[in-house]
């Protein structure tokens, strides 16, 4: 018979990394947030953006990848510019909360 080949051990100092967040995730969470702390529901939201409630929640779980216009939308609606969302996700604490 055959001999009983192993795989090896992976290394215990090498910790596994959790992958790095969407872009899509980071938006919708920044948007969550912010919608959640003026204390807005979806339908409010929505309704002003011009997209679903089932679109927005989707987008704010990062499920949807929204196009440049239906995020200026939703920006919109909550009293954002495009710039300031992507200025919000990109900064370094954006990136501490999604962990």
């Amino acid at each position: 018979m055959g001999e009983i080949v192993r795989f090896p051990e992976r290394a215990a100092e090498q910790p596994v990394e959790a992958p790095e967040p969407l872009w899509r995730e980071l938006v919708g969470r920044e948007l969550h947030r912010e919608r959640t702390a003026r204390g807005e529901r979806l339908v409010d939201v929505a309704g002003r953006a011009g997209v679903s409630i089932q679109y927005l929640s989707e987008v704010e779980r990062g499920l949807k990848d929204p196009s440049s216009e239906m995020l200026h939308a939703m920006a919109g609606a909550l009293d954002l510019g495009v710039r300031e969302l992507a200025t919000r996700v990109a900064r370094p604490q954006a990136l501490a909360l999604a962990a």
